[in-house]
Parts: structure tokens; sequence; C-alpha cells
């Protein structure tokens, strides 16, 4: 399930076909996820090989491979085996087997497709308005990524907000994670679960390129000494190499330079990120060295698939077959014998009342004080006589 703001949750999600469905009626037939996924692909080997609808080129590409290493094999390996060492084929097998492994697994692996809202989370993150019509989202997202600002976009299609670095492919009709491009010439998608083996068949195919190229000139070389010009280059692929050469190391080389900086092809042509750390649009995904870049694409561990070869269950079209009647019930067992009340003890009586205390007399107030007696006032001094008048 996804959370409130529709990022996905790697847990697996259940899908149910309502066009093949009656209302009261379910029955559990259990099918695979991928065999109700609304997008254009194709899956083989009960969902385990996914690819594209648009394979034409894909088969093309096979019948070039082939068709190179046939007549490198053919006409020249049995020449350069006996002239110069039988070390040449071998490399060249090796090579070439190389190549067909990582084109396969390129071709026939998931590249990391999102699975899509369910209706009840669909409307959860829309949320109704009244009247049970949905409110649209906003267009846009934005969240921290190591420090740098990144704008989540919703999908209308998907019904959700795709995570950083996803983008919606038109020709496949999924939303893929890390979405790098869509490339017609392996028949899938490239993102983030078969990039490296796209890149680890691009770059074998060039060294293999320039292997069967460099030979194939050694051999016309001391062949026209012999026969001519003309005659030793009749049956050679070197025509084919030539053509051939020029793209296949050129797009080697850019894809080594998009790993190197950590960065997709649909981020290097929209010019999202630059490889500057001090500018204001840095690479939030980089870390800052071009090894740690290259481990972290070639080596680090493959995220595992979002849930579509899990089983789930549908409703289905067929009525419901009849339920089996069900085995009687088995009689209540008989209630126990009422319990016998217990005997009624008698109660202790209680002590005997104790006698009230005697009442003591009172202790009689102590007899009045006699009052003080008077004494005399002092009396007053006599008046003296008044001074002689002063002359």
């Amino acid at each position: 399930r996804r959370n409130r703001g529709g990022l996905l949750n790697q847990r697996s999600f259940i899908v149910t076909d309502p066009e093949r469905s009656f209302p009261g009626q379910r029955s559990r037939s259990p099918r695979r996820k991928w065999q109700l996924l609304p997008g254009r692909n194709r899956f083989y080997c009960d969902g385990r090989i996914m690819m594209a609808r648009q394979t034409r080129v894909f088969y093309l590409t096979l019948v070039l491979i082939l068709l190179t290493c046939g007549l490198f094999f053919t006409f020249d390996c049995p020449f350069l085996a006996s002239h110069l060492t039988p070390a040449i084929p071998a490399v060249a097998g090796v090579l070439f087997v190389f190549v067909m492994a990582t084109l396969l697994r390129a071709s026939f692996t998931d590249p990391g497709v999102l699975p899509r809202a369910t209706p009840d989370e669909a409307a959860d993150l829309e949320g109704p308005t009244g009247e049970g019509v949905l409110n649209p989202p906003p267009r846009s997202r934005e969240v921290l990524v190591n420090g740098q600002t990144v704008r989540l976009k919703y999908c209308f299609t998907c019904r959700m907000f795709r995570p950083p670095r996803a983008s919606h492919c038109s020709l496949c009709d999924n939303c893929v994670e890390r979405f790098d491009h869509h490339c017609p010439w392996v028949g899938n998608c490239v993102g983030r679960r078969n990039y490296r083996f796209f890149y680890l068949f691009i770059l074998s195919l060039s060294f293999l390129t320039l292997f069967i190229f460099a030979f194939v000139i050694t051999h016309v070389i001391i062949r026209s000494n012999r026969t001519g010009f003309l005659s030793a280059l009749k049956d050679s692929p070197v025509v084919v190499c030539f053509f051939s050469i020029w793209s296949i190391v050129g797009l080697s080389g850019f894809h080594t330079y998009l790993i190197s900086s950590n960065q997709t092809t649909n981020e290097d042509i929209k010019g999202s990120w630059s490889t500057k750390r001090g500018k204001d649009n840095y690479n939030p995904y980089s870390y800052g060295n071009i090894l740690t870049n290259c481990c972290a694409a070639l080596c680090g561990p493959l995220p595992p698939r979002s849930g579509l070869l899990l089983s789930t269950t549908v409703l289905a079209s067929s009525p419901p077959s009849p339920l089996p009647p069900l085995p009687p019930l088995p009689p209540l067992p008989a209630p126990p014998p009422p319990l016998s009340p217990p005997p009624l003890l008698p109660l202790p009586l209680s002590p005997p009342l104790l006698p009230p205390p005697p009442l003591l007399p009172l202790p009689l107030s102590p007899p009045p004080l006699p009052p003080p007696p008077l004494l005399p006032l002092p009396l007053s001094p006599p008046l003296l006589p008044p001074p002689p008048p002063l002359l």
C-alpha cells in the first residue's frame, strides 16, 4: 500500500477484477498480479519474463549480433587461428556469450514497474468533496533529498505521486522507478532493476565490436597480400563493424559518463542537475566520487520486484458452488444439579454490658480573698509666698 502522500511502499498490493464480478458472488480463484496489470507489457514464463509490446527492433538486434559474429567465426576465425593464434576465436566466443547473456537479462528483467494505486488508495489521496465528487490533488509536491529540493509529480494515469527519479513511460504505460529511457533495441524500459545489465551489454558489445573489427582488418591485410584486396574483403564483416562501431562505442561512453556522475538519461536530457557541487541545482544523488558512483550503480543490491508474481484472490463471474449442508449440532449437556445452601451458623452472643463508672463530686471553689486596705493619700506641700517686687 501507499501512505497518504502517495509514495510507494514495497508491500504487496491487492488487485480485483471489477469487470468479471457480480455483486454478492465471490469465489476464490488465485490469479497472478501481472495478469491484471493495466500497462502495455508482455509476460512469459508465468510472469518471470517481462518485455514491451514493440519487440521487432529487439529481434533486429539479435539478427545483427548473430549475423556479424557468424560471419566472423565462419570466414575469419579459421584463418586467424591457423596463421596467428587459436586464442582469437576463444576470446571472441567468451565475449559473444557475455554479450548475449547481458542482452537477454536486460530485455527480460522487470525494469522496476510501480504498481498503480487502488481505488481506495486514490480516493484516500484525493479526498471526497461531497456528493461523490473527488477533489483533484495538487500536481506536485516537494521533498528534501540530501538538502536539495526535489519535486514529486502526480501521475494522473497511475493516480499516485511518483517517487524521486521515477517517470511514466508512454510506450509501456507504466511508472518506472529510476527511469532512464525506453530502449527499443533491448525491447524494454531501462530502469532501476535492469540498468546494470543494459550498461554491461553495451560495454561488452563495444569490446566485441572493436575486437572483431581489429582482427577483420588484420585478416584483410594478410590476405590482400596474397589474393588481392577485393577478394579478401568479399567474405568479411568489416563493413558491418565499421558502421556499427561508432554508435556502440559512443553510447557506452555516454553511459559511462552518466554512471560516474550518478545521473540518468532522462535527467541529463532535461538538464535537471549540475555536476558541480557548489551550484544551486547540484545532484543530490551523487556521492561525490566517481568510483563510489560506479560501485553504487553496478555493485549495489538489486531491489525486489513490486509484488507482480504474488497471487491474489479476485471476484469471478461464475456462480458460486452450493455449500455442503452443515452437520447437526451435538445435544447440549444436562445442566448440573443445583447446589445446596450452606448451613446457618449461630451468631456469637455479645459480651455483657459494663456498669457505668461512679459519679465523683466536683471540687468546691476557693473562698474569695478580702479586699486590700485603703491607704491615706499624702498631703500637698504648703504654698510659698510670692517674691518681693523689683525696684
